[in-house]
């Protein structure tokens, strides 16, 4: 089993497409540890709020064969893929954050994602829910990660989210 970080989000009927995807990777991989959530400006594009959270699971799947199930999940939740892959609102956006300590710079796997010392939507809960688990490539907790992050430009909001899951 390998312990897999997934970030979700959304910002199109966010509480039910949130809810959607907890309870899809429930059924998938069984039940996932979940971090609060929280409420972030879109980022590259004027729209609504987004929701986002941190989850793990422990999975038995490849790495690849993971990115499918995301996809399908996706599916579910009726995100449109744009050809030209730009910024756009979204019903349901699952990132593939770490697959155990894997370092894969080439797509289709791209891990660990770049997202994670981007974006406080992204460090924040993965730092509340792991926060003494390393970064694969620079080796240093993702709670110190967190404490050295500006995110002055990165406003976050806790949000109360009752999805029948327990938060940390």
């Amino acid at each position: 089993m390998t312990r897999v970080y997934l970030g979700l989000g959304s910002n199109i009927d966010a509480e039910q497409n949130i809810e959607l995807g907890l309870r899809e990777i429930e059924r998938r991989f069984g039940q996932p540890q979940v971090s609060p959530v929280y409420r972030a400006p879109a980022v590259g594009f004027d729209g609504e709020d987004f929701l986002n959270l941190v989850v793990w699971v422990d999975c038995s799947l490849a790495a690849l064969e993971l990115i499918d199930e995301i996809e399908a999940i996706h599916e579910l939740a009726g995100r449109e893929r744009r050809a030209d892959n730009k910024l756009v609102a979204r019903s349901l956006d699952i990132d593939l954050l770490l697959y155990g300590d894997l370092i894969s710079p080439e797509r289709p796997l791209r891990v660990p994602r770049a997202d994670i010392l981007d974006y406080a939507f992204v460090l924040r809960p993965l730092a509340d829910l792991a926060p003494e688990e390393r970064h694969p490539v620079t080796g240093r907790s993702f709670a110190d990660h967190w404490r050295d992050f500006d995110d002055s430009g990165q406003p976050l909001t806790p949000v109360r989210l009752d999805v029948g899951l327990e938060a940390i």
